[in-house]
């Protein structure tokens, strides 16, 4: 007879989520406090079925925490895939902060949830199994518009930050249908956007701000509790549309960039460095990088 959870309905509640055990999932509820990481605010909460789950691991976390970490299983959650490994721990939804005074109730949920969990050697998840965030879903990046109505991809625009790529090429629209794929760079680092990927194309241009397929970010554009369920809910759509060929990435050649472009570019380069979030060298740097293109 399989091991079930000792009590279904049992709920282990932390700093920012709570969460109920089930006989074949974990229930995530997270809160909404002004502590909270907006990402949660933006999930609410997430059935995360037990054969989802890789494994758990329970460890000291900062100032006298311990931290539960469902250790999601590759595959399963097109929100975990979209953000491929860029989450900073504090935004991850597989992380239960708790006092430490609550490690021994939490080692024993751990274990029990050890316990119903599938064998480790089962691998990649063949599909998703995770809901992901349900459309319609829109954003404002630096350069335009993104909206997802859950059949297809519209991009619209800006004057104020897209380059002249874009505009000439025009505004866009994706079926899901012809995508077999999306990129996404988190918002917190240079050069972050999304970027969707064509089921026919056997490259793309390296410059997301010259791709009329991508969106890019900047400084307060495109936050991550936006712009990845956004990812995540596109993504979850081209897996369902069916499986995707394999796409060989090829390198483009180069490209004379626009001079407007690239003061764009360097003043984007500047209110990140202004907000603290590239050093003296980094800017310095990129700032030569993108000079070096004209």
């Amino acid at each position: 007879m399989p091991h079930t959870m000792s009590r279904m309905g049992d709920v282990l509640a932390g700093f920012h989520a709570a969460w109920e055990f089930d006989t074949d999932s974990v229930l995530i509820r997270f809160e909404r406090g002004i502590r909270t990481p907006k990402l949660f605010h933006a999930l609410g909460e997430r059935r995360i079925p037990h054969e989802a789950i890789a494994g758990v691991t329970l460890t000291p976390g900062k100032r006298g925490t311990t931290v539960l970490h469902a250790v999601p299983r590759q595959g399963a959650d097109p929100l975990m895939e979209a953000a491929a490994g860029q989450l900073k721990d504090g935004s991850d939804p597989y992380r239960l902060v708790l006092p430490a005074e609550r490690e021994t109730l939490a080692e024993y949920y751990a274990d029990e949830l050890r316990a119903v969990l599938p064998a480790a050697d089962e691998g990649p998840a063949e599909r998703h199994l995770v809901a992901a965030p349900e459309a319609p879903l829109q954003f404002k990046a630096y350069d335009g518009k993104a909206s997802f109505d859950g059949k297809s991809v519209a991009f619209r625009w800006f004057w104020t930050g897209a380059s002249s790529a874009k505009w000439k090429a025009g505004d866009q629209s994706f079926q899901v249908s012809d995508l077999s794929g999306v990129e996404w760079r988190s918002p917190e680092v240079f050069e972050g956007h999304l970027r969707l990927l064509p089921r026919d194309a056997a490259g793309r241009l390296a410059q997301a701000d010259q791709d009329p397929a991508a969106v890019v970010f900047g400084l307060g554009y495109g936050p991550v509790h936006e712009s990845l369920p956004f990812a995540a809910s596109v993504l979850a759509a081209v897996r369902a549309s069916g499986p995707a060929p394999v796409v060989t990435p090829v390198a483009a050649p180069a490209v004379r960039r626009d001079p407007a472009d690239i003061a764009d570019r360097i003043r984007h380069l500047g209110e990140l460095h202004q907000a603290g979030l590239l050093t003296d060298d980094e800017f310095t740097t990129k700032k030569a990088e993108l000079l070096a293109e004209l």
